[in-house]
């Protein structure tokens, strides 16, 4: 069976910390990365600053998180490496094509992620019904613009 989707390259990188100030100095004060907006979800637990590096569809998302409570789930901060984006030519396709092959993804299907695509996520562990995972790293697929294609397929 041929693959009907394609990995067109990384579309952000997530970092989490207990607060984002000292991520916040690291990657914009000492780097110079530019933050471009923000986003908050009490559902999520996530508090964080969208961060840009490159330009057009080239652009790579570097996300600080923090979490609103470190208490609960999700735990944004722990693992520091939170999760890789990977833009997707055809979310919809590779998302049917995955779960056929047994791959197991995280509840809550494709939906609007903090940027505005639509996004779903590979969970980091298999279990009995889906044993193929993405070992210990969570992945989200995230369905590329027009441009983006066009520039990376």
């Amino acid at each position: 069976m041929s693959r009907p989707f394609k990995v067109l390259g990384i579309q952000q990188v997530a970092i989490g910390g207990e607060s984002k100030d000292k991520l916040t100095n690291f990657w914009v004060d000492i780097l110079g990365l530019t933050k471009v907006s923000d986003y908050k979800s009490e559902k999520e637990n996530v508090d964080e600053d969208i961060l840009s590096l490159g330009n057009g569809p080239y652009k790579v998302e570097i996300d600080l998180m923090q979490p609103i409570d470190p208490n609960k789930s999700p735990k944004v901060h722990d693992p520091k490496l939170n999760h890789i984006g990977l833009w997707i030519d055809d979310l919809s396709k590779a998302v049917e094509w995955l779960t056929a092959k047994g791959v197991r993804f995280t509840p809550g299907g494709i939906r609007k992620g903090a940027s505005g695509f639509d996004v779903c996520f590979i969970h980091p562990k298999g279990n009995d019904e889906f044993p193929l995972c993405s070992e210990g790293v969570l992945v989200e697929l995230v369905q590329a613009p027009a441009d983006v294609i066009k520039a990376l397929g």
